[in-house]
């Protein structure tokens, strides 16, 4: 069933409102350098490298966002907070009138990092902060020179917080979309799998075991008989064996029926474009041959292992090696930028991070294989699925040698 998606004009809004603040940031602070250069005073040039301070400071806390994790965001908004006040206070009252709005994108910076009571706490200060600066660059404080930024932050917190919501709301319906769809999906196969085995193989087995059932009844008194309907159950089983091996090929994903792992791992990272996540392929070594039922189990954990870095992770990259260097092994690594998290205690509690790399241990495991997860929180994850690809010597006893 096709995966439900969001609308395009949904995505290019939720992209655009989220740097909606930063382009507010940027075009503030470029707006007050061409202020002080038009005033060109000692005082306002001396105010310059604060200000590249401010903006590379800002940039930089946004491009290692993940990096800083929930200890260092609350001090780098601080900092940009204590920057923003000391630029204020030392310019001319007509250029630092611009940077009170300042306050609007460093607000939503506090919603992006606390929730709760925390959130408006982190505002408030901010309101404070506010009302000190305008009170700074107008003497007296006039009521109409607070109450229009002060209400205009506020309605942009209210805004951004309407926002989060609808947009909370839409990944929740989409959740519970494709849980659907998958749900329906697994009863649907599971009920083709039924017919088929009941089409087939119960009815050929009932078949045989009422044969073998005569024989036995006729073996001392008919045994030619009784030899007859034992070969002819042979031959059933024969026939039995390919059915079933029919059966267990049709499970291969239908990805693997035109292509091998390369081609099937390169079309499952090019595929999914309705979310945030960029996902790279790469290839190492030369591929080797690799039978289908290792294919399909290394493509199923792929499918896995990127699920996990899209919805958990919350990943910006997510990169993909299908390596071949090794003649006796073949590896597919995925490594993410994303969030990460406590791999012991996530595989402790069984959330659904859990379930899934348990899964996928079992999958490869029942192979021959392993599967590593490295993580930690605020630095990605990397994850890396090995198969032999040997076949031979993992084969259990062969049944009727």
């Amino acid at each position: 069933m096709p995966a439900i998606a969001a609308p395009a004009f949904v995505r290019r809004g939720s992209l655009s409102l989220r740097r909606l603040p930063d382009l507010v940031f940027l075009t503030v602070v470029v707006g007050g350098v061409l202020r002080l250069v038009d005033v060109n005073s000692t005082l306002c040039w001396e105010l310059v490298p604060l200000i590249t301070l401010l903006s590379g400071g800002y940039v930089g806390g946004l491009a290692l966002w993940d990096r800083l994790g929930s200890r260092g965001r609350p001090l780098w908004l601080a900092a940009l907070l204590a920057l923003w006040c000391a630029i204020s206070w030392g310019m001319p009252a007509s250029v630092a009138t611009a940077y009170t709005w300042l306050a609007l994108p460093l607000a939503i910076l506090a919603l992006r990092m606390f929730t709760g009571p925390a959130a408006v706490a982190a505002v408030g200060g901010i309101t404070v902060l506010l009302v000190v600066v305008i009170a700074r660059t107008s003497a007296p404080l006039h009521p109409e020179l607070v109450v229009p930024p002060t209400a205009a932050l506020w309605a942009t917190v209210a805004l951004y917080r309407a926002q989060q919501r609808l947009l909370g709301e839409l990944r929740r319906t989409r959740a519970e979309l494709a849980r659907g769809q998958r749900e329906a999906g697994r009863l649907a196969e599971r009920a083709r799998i039924a017919r088929d085995l009941h089409d087939t193989l119960a009815q050929e087995l009932a078949g045989s075991r009422m044969l073998l059932q005569a024989a036995d009844r006729d073996w001392d008194r008919r045994p030619d008989l009784a030899r007859t309907q034992v070969r002819t159950v042979v031959d059933a089983l024969g026939a039995h064996l390919a059915e079933t091996r029919t059966i267990i090929g049709d499970l291969t994903p239908p990805a693997l029926e035109h292509g091998d792992l390369t081609t099937a791992l390169r079309a499952l990272c090019a595929r999914d474009t309705t979310t945030p996540t960029r996902v790279l392929f790469r290839t190492e070594g030369e591929p080797g041959d690799l039978s289908r039922d290792r294919a399909a189990a290394l493509l199923r954990v792929a499918q896995g292992l990127l699920a996990n870095a899209r919805e958990h992770a919350r990943a910006r990259h997510v990169w993909v090696t299908l390596d071949h260097r090794d003649r006796a092994t073949v590896r597919v690594e995925v490594r993410d930028d994303g969030v990460g998290f406590d791999a012991g205690r996530t595989t402790a509690r069984r959330g659904d991070r859990g379930l899934g790399l348990a899964a996928g241990r079992d999958r490869l495991r029942a192979l021959g294989g392993s599967l590593t997860v490295r993580s930690a929180p605020g630095r990605g994850t990397l994850a890396r699925a090995s198969l032999p690809v040997d076949t031979l010597a993992l084969a259990g006893p062969a049944v009727g040698r």
